[in-house]
């Protein structure tokens, strides 16, 4: 395309003022961007000045001498960094050792280093505001009678029952929520452990109590989704039923409305329903037709059912 510029100045000869338009015109496509014309116009001549602009502007036909093929591009497998990053992953990848857990190692190292002066009490004090306190004494445990998620604790005490008489005297703060609780920007180093966090977060990290119990409570998983040694089975003979040629070629989602970043896929599914199946079902918090955007909750989809589409979203919250 030609893209038109044009600035003015005052100018004086022999006392007379008048206007000075001066006008560039740049050709430009993806690859290139050249000078075509540049004049300096006093300002009765701006008119033909514009009439040739009009015609310049009408060629918005790219010559054939100029070449169109980008040098690269964000999709580029090769150019693009996220999927040069996963392929490295799968490069790299060492499946992870069952015998002695080797490979969390140096997360374990990394979340503890920041303790390497010792934990005090002062800081045990001030660690138990953000969860819920576990003691182990002489082989006994112990928590604190009240548990945010207690669900989430039964998970967690479930893989404690079998290390406690093995452990010696010690005292630990477990988070349940969602999200971590000492950001590293605080400037006060807490030891709580966590079962998520960024790079921002202090927290130690601990496996998540839903590989027992203590996943989200719906009607399928009524004390809430756990039991990975029985899904990864389950899931395991559903994957062999449908194989990827026979899987629907569709998107899909179901799920409750914890996070508004969800409305406009459920509300394409409404609009292309042979493109997207999202719909949102009941929590805990429902209260109306608005939490499910004004629709009947859908029914909840077993995680094995989920098999039979091509393409699975995944959002956060």
């Amino acid at each position: 395309m030609y893209v038109i510029y044009c600035y003015s100045n005052s100018h004086s000869v022999n006392g007379i003022w008048f206007s000075i338009v001066v006008i560039q015109i740049m050709y430009t496509n993806m690859c290139n961007t050249i000078p075509i014309l540049k004049l300096r116009l006093r300002l009765d001549h701006v008119t033909f000045m514009f009439l040739f602009c009009q015609h310049i502007v009408s060629l918005n036909s790219c010559d054939d001498s100029f070449n169109h093929k980008l040098p690269g591009s964000m999709y580029n497998k090769e150019s693009n960094e996220m999927l040069a990053l996963i392929q490295d992953s799968y490069r790299n990848y060492v499946e992870c050792p069952f015998s002695n857990c080797s490979c969390y190692a140096d997360t374990i190292t990394k979340d503890l280093s920041v303790f390497k002066n010792g934990i005090s009490e002062i800081m045990m004090n001030s660690a138990k505001t953000k969860g819920t306190t576990y003691k182990i004494i002489d082989g006994r445990l112990y928590r604190n009678a009240d548990c945010m998620f207690p669900a989430r604790c039964a998970g967690v005490e479930h893989y404690l029952r079998k290390l406690h008489t093995k452990l010696p005297n010690l005292q630990l703060v477990l988070n349940t929520r969602d999200w971590p609780q000492v950001t590293r920007f605080q400037g006060e180093v807490l030891p709580v452990f966590s079962f998520s966090k960024t790079k921002d977060y202090l927290d130690i990290m601990y496996p998540a109590w839903a590989f027992w119990e203590g996943g989200p409570a719906i009607k399928l998983y009524p004390r809430g989704l756990g039991r990975w040694d029985k899904h990864r089975q389950s899931l395991d003979r559903a994957a062999q039923r449908w194989p990827w040629q026979d899987k629907l070629p569709v998107a899909f989602f179901r799920g409750s409305r914890t996070n508004n970043e969800r409305d406009s896929l459920v509300l394409l599914s409404r609009d292309e329903p042979e493109l997207v199946d999202a719909a949102y079902t009941k929590n805990q918090a429902w209260k109306s037709e608005k939490d499910t955007l004004y629709s009947s909750p859908a029914d909840e989809v077993a995680l094995e059912d989920h098999c039979k589409y091509k393409y699975l979203f995944n959002f956060r919250g």
